[in-house]
C-alpha cells in the first residue's frame, strides 16, 4: 500500500485522516474498516473500527501487524465498492484526488507526528567527500557501526509546502534521503529480524543550514539549529512489499526543474537491518519512529559548492514512492 495522511477541514474543526491511495482517489482506511465492519452487521462498527485502524497514521502505525493487516482487509473492501462508495452514514470514505481533492482538504506529512527522527549518515560517498572538504579522511569510527544525530521531530513538513527561510542562512541544503518508519515497538533487534519492524518507506530532506551547522559542530556537539528548521518527508509511505529491492531505487534531486543529483540506494554502506539493530541494542524502538538514510553520495549542494536560494523548488524523487517537492519561500 501506499500511505498518506489527510488534513480535512470540517465545521467542527480540522481532522487527520489516514489513508491509502487507489489510482486517482485516497481511501479513508478508519472509515473503509468501520464500513466493512457495518456491512457484516457489526452493532458499534465506528468503536471498532477506532480500536483496530485508528484514524491518525501514528496511532495506526501503533496498532503494528494486525493494524496492518485489518487495513489491507479495509483497502480491499473499498476498491470493491467503487469511487463514489460513502461510509455508513454519508461520510467521505473515498476522495478523489485527481486533478485536485475536495475543498477543505490536503495532503500533509504521511507521518506528521513522528515521535523520534534518527538520522544517519550511511553513504560512503557522502561522508567521503564532506571529510574531504575539511582536508580529512573518514573516521575509522565510521565503519564501526551506523552513526546518527536525533533532529527535530517537531518540525516535519509535507509534499508541497513551503519552507520559510531559515535564520540568517547563507548556505542553505537539501539532502537527498530514504527513510523507513518502525512499524512496531522492539529491543535488542538483530539484523536479520530487523526488516520485520520496518513499516514502510518514505524520501526525506535533511534541509541544513550548512554554515549554522559547521559552526556548531566545531563545539564537538550538534547539529542542532542548523537542521532543527525543518525535515520534509513524503508524499507516501510504501510499505516493503510494494519494494522487491531497495537496492535498485534511483534518487534524483533538482532545483527549479534541473537534474542537481543522481545516485542509487544500493551504494549505501550501512543498511537499514543494521541501523535498527545498532538503534535497537539496549533500548527501545517504537512506532513511528523515523530513520533516515543520510545523503546519497553526490545528494547535496554541500558537495558541490552549490546552494539553494529564496523562490527555488526543490524536488526528490525516488519511484515508486513519488516526488516530494518544497519551494523555500522568504
Amino acid at each position: 500500500m501506499k500511505l498518506v495522511s489527510l488534513q480535512v477541514r470540517t465545521p467542527v474543526g480540522i481532522f487527520q485522516r489516514a489513508g491509502a491511495l487507489h489510482g486517482q482517489t485516497i481511501v479513508d482506511l478508519n472509515m473503509a474498516y468501520a464500513s466493512m465492519l457495518a456491512g457484516q452487521k457489526e452493532s458499534q462498527p465506528y468503536r471498532l473500527a477506532n480500536a483496530i485502524v485508528p484514524s491518525t497514521m501514528l496511532e495506526f502505525l501503533e496498532g503494528g501487524p494486525s493494524a496492518m493487516a485489518a487495513a489491507r482487509q479495509a483497502f480491499a473492501y473499498a476498491i470493491r465498492q467503487g469511487e463514489n462508495w460513502k461510509g455508513p452514514d454519508g461520510q467521505m470514505a473515498v476522495y478523489p484526488s485527481h486533478p485536485t481533492l475536495p475543498e477543505g482538504v490536503r495532503i500533509i506529512a504521511p507521518l506528521p507526528n513522528p515521535p523520534s527522527l534518527r538520522d544517519f549518515i550511511a553513504f560512503e560517498d557522502h561522508i567521503a567527500a564532506t571529510s574531504k572538504k575539511r582536508g580529512q579522511p573518514i573516521p575509522p569510527e565510521w565503519y564501526k557501526a551506523p552513526a546518527y544525530y536525533k533532529g527535530n521531530h517537531r518540525t516535519i513538513i509535507g509534499p508541497g509546502e513551503d519552507l520559510p527561510w531559515p535564520l540568517a542562512t547563507t548556505k542553505l541544503d537539501y539532502e537527498l534521503e530514504l527513510a523507513c518508519i518502525i512499524g512496531r515497538q522492539g529491543r535488542d533487534i538483530s539484523e536479520r529480524d530487523a526488516p520485520e519492524y520496518i513499516a514502510g518507506y518514505t524520501i526525506m530532506n535533511d534541509f541544513s543550514a550548512r554554515d549554522i551547522q559547521f559552526q556548531e559542530m566545531a563545539c564537538r556537539l550538534g547539529p542542532a539549529k542548523g537542521k532543527d528548521f525543518a525535515t520534509a518527508i513524503g508524499p507516501c509511505i510504501v510499505t516493503p512489499d510494494e519494494i522487491p529491492d531497495l537496492s535498485a531505487l534511483k534518487m534524483i534531486a533538482r532545483v527549479n526543474g534541473a537534474v542537481w543529483s543522481e545516485g542509487r540506494f544500493g551504494t549505501i554502506h550501512w543498511s537499514f537491518a543494521q541501523m535498527i539493530a545498532h538503534v535497537s541494542r539496549g533500548e527501545s524502538i517504537y512506532p513511528g519512529d523515523l530513520f533516515g538514510s543520510g545523503t546519497v553520495g553526490g545528494g547535496c549542494g554541500l558537495e558541490m559548492d552549490r546552494y539553494l536560494n529564496p523562490g527555488d523548488v526543490v524536488e526528490l524523487e525516488i519511484q515508486p514512492i513519488g516526488i516530494l517537492k518544497t519551494r523555500v519561500v522568504k
